[in-house]
């Protein structure tokens, strides 16, 4: 068997003023093909994965270019097409094949293309013909089209949101894969449209008996191969955007249609009920000060780079400086020029310093004070899981007893390595302020005696139902109350 692989994934968060070109690619992931590393990142672990699986089999995988860039806005037109071409070469280059196995991510954006995924695959089919294998890997914080469902056998989706699960994912992938090309079974795909935009944290109830529950009826009925949710990426104005549900069965189409429908109408009935409760800021300071313990973690979860957003609001750390609180930690505000001059002043130096909320209305105003420079590390990295989250050159400043971490390129806060690294004993501090919206939760709550979720300021369009898109439909809820009936 020869079989090829490739990975082109980002987020577009279509309300982010920051746009992204091929720098951005390069900037985050771009790996030549065979030049990608062994740990996989979030969207590329069809790609390493793939490596282990043929080399057992003792078949040809031929691996094209690897391309992630970090959750932003609208994709520059050239670098999508740019990097889509190139990984086409590369297939026709390797032609003839097997099968086609794609890491992708499913929420991007670009110029002139409100469907690259779905326009990359149907390339791919049209070039492979009818009879080859193409599946691919995708987030559930993506969009589900037509063209994608028409152009692909099947598709496997993280189950988890944490996605502490990518690379089992990508397991079953390759699993259903090899049964396929070894005539064990014939993957049929069945989609349900839930009519719906909602947010679905895995870490809680009602979204992880559901999770729960796809696990088993995955392990104890023979006739499932995969069952997934598209969660749906509500900052991503697009047309097909929403809540699927994708039930794979070995070539039991009708079965997969009902299961599809009744897991789909399941999700539907909790709707609402998924997202955790978001506190004010005057509420989340207020009882992150009050707290006998520490630390309390406070998820300023709006403005989460890896939901697109810029990352540096200053709303938080506003409130915190207003109220003279000492003993807290941010991580991080992205300000790339203050880093800059952290850098030419150097460790220990006492300097004024402008930063933050340079990116969008709704973000807080720019923070002026006399800082004093704690820490400086060049290419800085974090832990995600097995893998890396790099967060660039960044600076530790202290402002009025409060440490602060400013970076260079934008990275949610994954992991409690994201202080260590600067310098800062996350344990030792009262509070730790952290952007993201619940990726953070697996291993912050190790450390966490609480964890608040924290809506503060607008930097993301978070309340579908008042939120002006010019594309999304309107017959799902929120926006119309009872779609299904």
């Amino acid at each position: 068997m020869k079989l090829f692989t490739a990975v082109l994934a980002t987020e577009t968060n279509t309300f982010s003023p920051i746009c992204i070109d091929r720098r951005g690619f390069e900037a985050s992931l771009y790996a030549k093909p065979g030049e990608h590393p062994a740990t996989p990142t979030l969207c590329s672990a069809p790609l390493t994965v793939g490596r282990r699986v043929c080399a057992e089999k003792g078949w040809s995988l031929v691996e094209g270019t690897a391309a992630w860039a970090d959750p932003a806005g609208l994709v520059n037109r050239q670098a999508y097409e740019s990097l889509r071409d190139e990984i086409l070469e590369q297939l026709r280059a390797a032609l003839p094949v097997d099968g086609v196995v794609l890491g992708l991510h499913g929420a991007m954006v670009a110029d002139g293309y409100q469907d690259p995924e779905g326009d990359l695959l149907a390339r791919i089919r049209d070039m492979v013909g009818p009879d080859v294998l193409v599946c691919a890997e995708l987030d559930p914080h993506s969009h589900l089209t037509e063209k994608r469902v028409a152009a692909a056998d099947f598709f496997v989706v993280f189950k988890e949101f944490p996605h502490t699960d990518f690379v089992d994912r990508a397991e079953d992938l390759w699993r259903i894969a090899v049964d396929t090309l070894e005539g064990r079974v014939k993957p049929t795909m069945s989609v349900f449209d839930c009519r719906m935009i909602d947010v679905f944290p895995t870490s809680r109830e009602p979204m992880r008996s559901f999770v729960d529950k796809l696990h088993s009826i995955e392990a104890n009925d023979n006739d499932v191969l995969s069952l997934s949710v598209i969660h749906g990426f509500m900052a991503g104005d697009v047309p097909e955007m929403g809540t699927k549900m994708i039930v794979v069965t070995n070539s039991k189409a009708e079965k997969g249609d009902r299961l599809a429908r009744s897991l789909g109408l399941e999700l539907f009935a909790n709707r609402g009920r998924h997202m955790m409760k978001q506190l004010s800021v005057d509420e989340a300071v207020t009882r992150a000060m009050a707290a006998a313990d520490g630390p309390t973690v406070i998820a300023d979860m709006w403005d989460n780079p890896g939901g697109g957003t810029a990352g540096d609001a200053t709303v938080l750390l506003s409130e915190f400086i207003d109220r003279g609180c000492v003993g807290v930690a941010f991580g991080t505000i992205w300000d790339p020029i203050a880093v800059q001059i952290c850098m030419a002043a150097g460790e220990g130096a006492e300097i004024s310093l402008r930063f933050g909320a340079k990116s969008a209305p709704g973000t807080g105003s720019p923070v002026d004070g006399r800082v004093t420079i704690v820490k400086l590390v060049r290419n800085a990295e974090m832990r995600f899981g097995e893998s890396y989250a790099p967060f660039g050159d960044a600076a530790h400043i202290c402002l009025n007893g409060i440490d602060i971490i400013l970076n260079s390129v934008r990275a949610q806060s994954f992991d409690p390595s994201l202080f260590s690294v600067m310098g800062i004993d996350p344990a030792q501090r009262k509070i730790l302020v952290i952007k993201s919206t619940n990726h953070f939760q697996a291993s912050f709550s190790k450390i966490a005696s609480q964890i608040l979720y924290c809506s503060a300021g607008t930097p993301y369009p978070n309340s579908p139902a008042d939120t002006l898109y010019r594309y999304a439909r309107e017959d799902i809820w929120p926006m119309m109350k009872k779609p299904h009936g």
